[in-house]
């Protein structure tokens, strides 16, 4: 009985660590786009890592009871969770591709135009109607095709630096 059961426990560990390597590298990448962190240098999306490694460890812990569902489905969904709970905290983006974007069109956006899914199952894992899902994508795109609003000169708050370069001609 000890033997089939350890038997069991080694082979379930083994299709997860396969899992893993196919998966967890787009799965690290779609968390990143979520936080809007730096990819770049290796080890700047921290709070990706960290999400990534609670949504891997509940999908481990599930393991056993997914009979036939997709383990980067079930994953994916967690990250969902974990980061919609995270976001609304303190934590603001720090410098990655979607920094300008709030916390629920990046959600929106990197689930529709990254991983792919479509718009009535964004809406129900968001739990929010098609039509918002929609509308929330489209102002994403909307933002991310905008260009980005010039920085403020350090000196004179609420005087953007290109006013004060035109001002200087």
């Amino acid at each position: 009985m000890r033997e089939r059961q350890a038997d069991r426990q080694r082979r379930r560990a083994q299709e997860f660590e396969d899992f893993v390597a196919g998966a967890a590298g787009r799965l690290l990448h779609t968390a990143t786009l979520f936080t809007a962190e730096p990819a770049e240098p290796a080890g700047a999306n921290l709070r990706a890592l960290r999400l990534l490694t609670a949504a891997l460890a509940h999908t481990y812990a599930e393991w056993d009871r997914l009979r036939g569902d997709d383990p980067y489905d079930r994953t994916r969904q967690e990250l969902v969770i974990r980061f919609a709970r995270d976001a609304w905290r303190h934590h603001r983006p720090r410098g990655g591709l979607l920094e300008r974007l709030t916390p629920q069109e990046r959600l929106v956006l990197v689930l529709r135009l990254h991983e792919g899914v479509a718009e009535e199952q964004a809406a129900a894992l968001l739990g929010l109607p098609a039509e918002r899902v929609r509308a929330i994508c489209t102002r994403a795109v909307g933002t991310m095709y905008a260009p980005p609003e010039p920085p403020e000169h350090p000196g004179r708050p609420g005087r953007p630096v290109a006013r004060l370069l035109r001002g200087a001609r």
